[in-house]
């Protein structure tokens, strides 16, 4: 391996880009004594990756465009930051030769490739042509400059259908668009050329042999500026929605030694062919027979590069610096390791069952596993920062490792269950069904994995009501247990069977979950034990643990543990992996229902009868108001638990009824 000494110090480094990246590199470059320098927008202004430099500049603006794009702004705060070196990290200006140059006519080291490299990949269809030259194999298909639809549907039909139509600038699945026949091509054209259009003011398309179960395969390159060039073994990026990634891995499953090092060789030879230099990704799409073809080639960071790191032991933000000073590469091809398996879940700010769409908001919980060795969370949020629909809605990448996949696949389901954010929808729940869906678990992946496990992966959830139950049980158990009062005498602080309504009483909570409406009702037996009843079944509950937002519970003997996160009328639970969202019904609105388990409804507390709409005889449908009681200064309706028939009323308006009292006797309809 050729050698020579560092040519360029890096003491100050600005970091051109926002969110988890942005902590990732600052944390990196402060471990090797380099000062880092932030750029926000104003949106940005609080944000975490901000609080992890050293120093911050505004770049003003909220849009991308007026930030974190305008690269004569960041350009100028660089200078006057006195900065030695600009990493771009991954996206925005991270591909721009432009940005590359004027970095380095201004005198500083951008971490990246030069820009004659960007700009040779940075048009898909002049990459193919040299990557065709280099040798490396590629998808048949016309990458020429030629855009007449004329000439374009007869390369498809040379071609053969299906053919897929795609935008030759940007990525991120936009402008690509598939053509199943010959009288298809001209809409699926038009619509990739709109697309590509609008989203990289370009509308240029090339034209490849669609592949119907491809995977998708990348190497990770680094190349030094000494003519050194290695890879880091692959990824398999194959899980995605919208042609964008859900999860990766490292090592791709099923890959040989023999199909590694062909691979391995061909991205090298990538590399090489345009005088790479950092850290860079050779994408290929893969056949399930093992042949691969040439893709693309990212001239940056990946998002997903933790999982290299995790396989290998390797930094390669700190591998990215030490090429930038002049450094030799660390390493020579035959030193690097293959250790276990890793595999990445993003987590992002969006609704899987609305189709993906993002969601924003302001964080008000958030918890993310613990970090271990073999679990790490790369973030730039916590509670109290805000989801803004300015930039990508990604909050997190979980990045797990273990001995074997098996084990990675066993830690990173576990991992997803204690995931808790509230403020946004999230995808956790939709992670923890891919990394459990048998396919998935079986090796059996392509790029079509999701839209063909669809029915699987969207199905409802399971029966919910251990979540219902440790709503009621943690709203009953912990006003006992909190500070209410500071007169240490006050009956509010008691710890023993005495509380207002409770030991001895039946308490009922209400709450809807989307279209369902379902009563807690919960006769305390103790300070830690009750019963419970939803929809007539019975639990035993005892309370075993208690502090903070989290709850242990012991149900019918078997041991429980939740989250309850309290937002205004929203109770938010997490439990077994799922986030259920329940809304305490409106005290003043259809909600209170009594335990009618044996056709009686009774007072779910003490009160005053203020309404009676029902009499002996009547026939009603479920939910019809029957009895209004006022307690507490506020009315309650007790409502038909199901259709049926009033056989009783027990009560009249004006008399003072206890808790617990036989109101209404309702017999069910028939059938």
């Amino acid at each position: 391996m050729t050698s020579s000494k560092p040519a360029r110090a890096i003491r100050r480094l600005l970091i051109a880009n926002r969110g988890e990246i942005a902590v990732r590199v600052a944390r990196t470059a402060r471990a090797m004594g380099i000062r880092t320098i932030a750029v926000h927008s104003d949106v940005d202004a609080g944000a975490l990756f901000v609080e992890c430099c050293d120093e911050a500049y505004s770049l003003g603006g909220t849009l991308p465009r007026e930030s974190y794009l305008d690269a004569g702004r960041v350009l100028d705060i660089a200078r006057r930051a006195r900065a030695d070196a600009v990493h771009p990290g991954y996206g925005f200006l991270s591909e721009n030769e432009t940005f590359a140059r004027a970095v380095a006519d201004a005198g500083m080291t951008f971490v990246g490739p030069p820009p004659e490299a960007i700009a040779a990949m940075g048009s898909k269809s002049a990459a193919k042509r040299i990557m065709a030259k280099a040798g490396v194999p590629l998808v048949p298909g016309y990458h020429g400059d030629d855009q007449s639809p004329a000439l374009l549907a007869r390369e498809a039909a040379a071609i053969g259908f299906p053919v897929l139509v795609k935008a030759v600038a940007g990525g991120g699945g936009k402008g690509m668009k598939v053509a199943h026949d010959a009288a298809g091509f001209g809409a699926a054209l038009a619509a990739a050329r709109r697309e590509a259009k609008a989203a990289f003011g370009d509308d240029r398309v090339l034209v490849e042999k669609y592949l119907a179960a491809p995977r998708h395969i990348e190497i990770q390159v680094f190349a030094d500026t000494l003519g050194n060039a290695l890879h880091l073994n692959e990824r398999d990026c194959s899980v995605q929605r919208r042609h964008q990634k859900v999860l990766e891995e490292a090592p791709a499953p099923g890959m040989t030694a023999e199909r590694r090092r062909a691979m391995g060789e061909a991205a090298v030879a990538a590399a090489k062919a345009i005088g790479y230099v950092g850290a860079g990704t050779v994408e290929f799409i893969a056949e399930q027979d093992g042949r691969f073809f040439f893709m693309e080639m990212n001239t940056r960071l990946q998002v997903e590069h933790p999982v290299t790191e995790m396989i290998t032991g390797l930094d390669l933000v700190e591998w990215q610096l030490r090429v930038a000073r002049g450094e030799p590469l660390p390493l020579a091809q035959g030193d690097v390791r293959l250790d276990g398996h890793a595999i990445e879940a993003r987590l992002y700010a969006e609704d899987p069952a609305r189709g993906f769409l993002p969601s924003t908001g302001t964080i008000a919980h958030w918890r993310m596993p613990a970090e271990t060795r073999d679990v790490r969370v790369d973030t730039g949020f916590r509670a109290g920062d805000s989801v803004s629909p300015y930039y990508d809605p990604m909050l997190a990448k979980l990045i797990v490792h273990a001995d074997d996949r098996a084990g990675a696949l066993a830690r990173l389901h576990a991992a997803l269950a204690q995931c808790e954010v509230v403020g946004v929808t999230t995808n956790v729940e939709f992670l923890g069904r891919v990394v459990t869906l048998p396919a998935f678990a079986e090796e059996t992946i392509d790029t079509g994995l999701i839209d063909r496990h669809k029915e699987a992966l969207f199905a409802p959830r399971p029966d919910a009501s251990l979540a219902w139950l440790a709503a009621a049980v943690a709203e009953w158990h912990r006003p006992r247990h909190e500070a209410f009062d500071a007169d240490v005498h006050s009956p509010w602080h008691a710890r023993d069977a005495w509380w207002p309504n409770s030991a001895g009483r039946r308490i009922t909570f209400a709450y809807r979950e989307g279209d369902s409406h379902r009563h807690v009702a919960l006769a305390p037996q103790d300070d830690r034990h009750a019963e419970a009843r939803i929809d007539g079944r019975a639990y035993e509950v005892a309370v075993v643990g208690a502090g903070g937002e989290r709850i242990a519970l012991d149900v019918d003997g078997v041991r429980r543990v939740a989250t309850v996160v309290a937002r205004g009328d929203e109770r938010h639970v997490f439990v077994d992996g799922a986030h259920h969202v329940l809304r305490r019904a409106d005290p003043l609105a259809v909600h209170e229902e009594a335990d009618d388990s044996d056709g009686h409804l009774r007072a779910p507390m003490s009160g005053t009868i203020v309404a009676v709409m029902a009499k002996a005889g009547d026939a009603v449908t479920k939910s019809a108001p029957l009895v209004v009681l006022e307690a507490m200064k506020m009315e309650h309706t007790i409502v038909a638990p199901h259709d049926g028939t009033v056989s009783a009323v027990n009560c009249r308006v004006g008399e003072r009824v206890a808790e617990g009292a036989d109101l209404v006797d309702l017999d069910a309809a028939a059938g």
